[in-house]
C-alpha cells in the first residue's frame, strides 16, 4: 500500500503520515512508493486506527494439509476421555476434578496413516472465550454429547461458536456403554435445535462412541477424514508462516512458551517474530511430544521458545525481517493495547455507574489474578468481570502467569487488593506469612465454579446494600382517646390511637403509616408510644398500646397502622445451572 492509499484509508493527510515515517526512521522519497507491511501497520497504530493483517495464500507450493479438529461440548461429557482413547494417554485424571481447565493441542496419528490435529477445549461457561479461540483456528468441530445427559447449555454455546466461525460439525454421542444411555433421545434433541442430521436427510454426521470401552472410534475417525476430504484442505507451504497462539505459559527454566498452530507457510527456528504485543527470536521449536524440530509446517501445533514476554491466546504470529523492526512493532502494539485497555476500563466504569437515586455509594473491589497459562488468565478475568454490579466494581488491577510472588503481595498491600490464584502452586510460607501480616487475602482454586462462588460472596459482603422500607408490624385501632385543654405552644388537642399489635412489632423510632380501607391516609414519625401509661421503645405482637403520630388527628376505629422500618438489603449471588455467575442487586 502506498502513502497516498494509506492517507485515504486513515483519513489523515499525506504530510502527517510522512512525518510519522520520518520519526520511524524510514526514508521518504515519493508518496506513491509502496510501504512495507510492518511500517504501514506502525503508521496506522500511531494514527490511532485499528489494523488487521490479511494473509495471502499465493505461493509456489500449495500442498494438502492435515485437518485441525476442535473437540467441544458440555462439561463432563467426556471430551478429554474421548481424546484420551484416541491418543492412548491419560490426561483427564491429571486435570482438577477430571475437568479440562485449559486448551490442549496435539497430533493423533491414525492407524490408516492419516494425521489429525486435535484441540481440546474446556466445557465451563466461563471459558467460552477459550472455546471461541479453538473455533477460530479450526477446520472441523467434533461436538461431544453424553448419551445419558443429552443436549446442555454449553452444547448449544459450542454450536454457536462453530456456526459463527462457519465450521462444519460432526456429532459424537459419547458414553454409549452406560445403562442409562439413550442416543435416540439425543438425536431428537439435536434435531429440535435445528441440526440437520444425516439420518434425517441432512449433512451432519452422527457417530455413537464410548471412550471407556473404545468402541466406535474407527467410525469417528472415518467421519472426520471423510469431512476433511470433502473440504479439500490445502495450504501454502513456502514463505513466511501465518500462525496463531493457542496457549501461553511461563516455564521456570525456559521462560515464556507459546503453543501455536501454523495455518500457512513454514515457521523456521531463528526467525524474528512479533506475537501480539510481544517479540522475540525463535530459540527453539518443539512438537507436542517435546521433541526439537527445525521448522513447523501447516496444521502443526508447536511450542515456541525465545519470546521476551507472554503473548495473549489468540494473537497471531508475525514474522519480521530484523530485530529492530520487531522491537518497534511490539512497542507500537503495546501502546495501542494500553490505550484500548484504559478506554475499556473507563467505559465499564461509566456503564456500571448507578444513578444517584438508586445507591448511595459504590465500592471498588481490586483483584490481582495469577494463573498457570495465559489463556486461563484471560478466561478467569472475563469470568470475574461478569460479577460487576451497580454497587461493587470489580477492578482487575494486575494479571500474570506463574506462581504468586512477593511483588504480588506488595502490590496488593499498596492498593488493598485480593489475590486470586487459579491452578497455581501454593505460595511458600514466607509469602503466605507476608500476606497475613499485610492483611491481604489469597484465594486459591482449581475449579472455576468454586472461585466464582468465593469471590461472589466477598462482593456480597463488601457491597453497601440498598436502603429499603419494609413493614415491621401492623396494629388495629380499637379505641380513640383525646387530650384536651393543652396550650397552643404545645400543639393544642392530641388524639391517641388505642391499638392492638396484630403482627410483627412496633418501635418508637420508626415511621407510622395510617391505612383506611386499604388506602393510605397519613404517614409520619411516632411522637409517643405507651403501654399501661408507661413510655416504651418496643411493643410486641398481641400487646395493646397507645400511639400518637406527629401531626395526625384523624383516627377512626377499625383503621390499620403500619410500623415502617428502613433495612439495608444486600445483593445476591446467583449461579445458574450452566455455571454463569452474576450479582443481583
Amino acid at each position: 500500500m502506498t502513502t497516498v492509499e494509506l492517507a485515504k484509508r486513515t483519513g489523515q493527510s499525506v504530510i502527517t503520515l510522512q512525518e510519522f515515517l520520518v520519526n520511524l526512521g524510514e526514508k521518504v522519497v515519493s508518496e506513491f512508493d509502496p510501504l512495507k507491511i510492518d511500517v504501514a501497520e506502525l503508521v496506522v497504530m500511531e494514527v490511532g486506527a485499528n489494523v488487521r493483517r490479511q494473509h495471502s495464500n499465493e505461493g509456489s507450493e500449495i500442498l494438502p494439509r492435515p485437518v485441525v479438529v476442535t473437540v467441544m461440548g458440555h462439561v463432563d461429557h467426556g471430551k478429554t476421555s474421548l481424546l484420551d482413547a484416541l491418543r492412548q494417554t491419560s490426561v483427564a485424571a491429571k486435570e482438577a476434578g477430571g475437568i479440562t481447565q485449559h486448551l490442549g493441542a496435539f497430533v493423533v496419528r491414525m492407524p490408516s496413516g492419516a494425521s489429525i490435529t486435535f484441540l481440546d477445549t474446556p466445557g465451563h461457561a466461563a471459558f467460552s472465550a477459550m472455546r471461541a479461540r479453538g473455533a477460530a483456528v479450526t477446520d472441523l468441530v467434533v461436538l461431544v454429547v453424553a448419551a445419558d445427559d443429552g443436549v446442555m447449555p454449553q452444547t448449544l454455546e459450542a454450536v454457536s461458536h462453530a456456526k459463527s466461525a462457519n465450521v462444519p460439525v460432526v456429532v459424537a454421542i459419547n458414553k454409549c456403554d452406560k445403562p442409562s444411555a439413550n442416543p435416540e433421545r439425543v438425536k431428537l434433541q439435536l434435531a429440535s435445535e435445528g441440526f440437520l442430521l444425516e439420518e434425517m436427510g441432512g449433512d451432519i454426521q452422527v457417530v455413537e462412541v464410548s471412550a471407556v470401552t473404545k468402541t466406535g472410534l474407527d467410525n469417528l475417525e472415518e467421519a472426520i477424514l471423510l469431512q476433511a476430504e470433502m473440504m479439500e484442505l490445502k495450504a501454502r507451504v513456502d514463505g513466511h508462516a501465518q500462525a496463531y497462539v493457542v496457549e501461553a505459559k511461563l516455564d521456570k527454566g525456559r521462560g515464556p512458551l507459546a503453543t501455536a498452530i501454523v495455518k500457512a507457510g513454514t515457521l523456521v527456528c531463528g526467525q524474528h517474530v512479533v506475537v501480539g504485543s510481544e517479540w522475540g527470536r525463535i530459540r527453539a521449536i518443539r512438537d507436542m511430544s517435546g521433541k526439537l524440530t527445525e521448522r513447523a509446517r501447516p496444521a502443526m501445533p508447536v511450542v515456541i521458545e525465545g519470546l521476551k514476554g507472554l503473548p495473549m491466546a489468540g494473537d497471531d504470529v508475525t514474522v519480521v525481517e530484523t530485530e529492530e523492526r520487531a522491537r518497534m512493532l511490539s512497542a507500537g502494539r503495546r501502546r495501542k493495547y494500553e490505550k484500548d485497555r484504559l478506554r475499556q476500563i473507563m467505559e465499564q466504569r461509566t456503564e456500571n455507574e448507578p444513578s444517584e437515586d438508586d445507591v448511595p455509594e459504590r465500592t471498588e473491589m481490586p483483584l490481582i489474578v495469577k494463573a498457570d497459562v495465559q489463556g486461563t488468565v484471560q478466561a478467569v478475568t472475563d469470568a470475574l468481570r461478569t460479577l460487576n454490579s451497580p454497587q461493587v466494581f470489580v477492578n482487575v488491577v494486575h494479571v500474570g502467569v506463574g506462581p504468586i510472588s512477593q511483588s504480588d503481595v506488595d502490590l496488593a498491600q499498596a492498593c488493598g487488593a485480593y489475590i486470586v490464584g487459579f491452578n497455581v502452586k501454593s505460595p511458600p510460607s514466607s509469602i503466605s506469612q507476608a500476606a497475613i501480616q499485610a492483611g491481604t487475602k489469597i484465594m486459591q482454586h482449581q475449579v472455576i465454579y468454586h472461585l466464582l462462588d468465593e469471590v461472589g460472596n466477598l462482593i456480597v459482603d463488601k457491597a453497601p446494600g440498598t436502603l429499603e422500607t419494609q413493614v415491621a408490624g401492623e396494629a388495629e385501632v380499637l379505641n380513640i382517646f383525646e387530650l384536651r385543654g393543652r396550650s397552643k405552644s404545645a400543639g393544642g388537642d392530641i388524639k391517641i390511637a388505642g391499638c392492638r399489635v396484630m403482627g410483627g412489632h412496633f418501635s418508637k423510632s420508626s415511621t407510622m403509616r395510617l391505612l383506611r380501607s386499604g388506602e393510605e391516609v397519613f404517614e409520619g414519625p411516632c411522637a409517643s408510644l405507651k403501654t399501661n401509661k408507661h413510655d416504651v421503645e418496643l411493643v410486641e405482637k398481641g400487646n395493646e398500646c397507645g400511639l400518637v403520630i406527629l401531626g395526625c388527628n384523624d383516627f377512626q376505629i377499625g383503621d390499620v397502622i403500619q410500623c415502617l422500618e428502613q433495612v439495608v438489603r444486600k445483593p445476591k449471588l446467583i449461579i445458574s445451572d450452566n455455571g454463569i455467575a452474576r450479582i443481583e442487586c
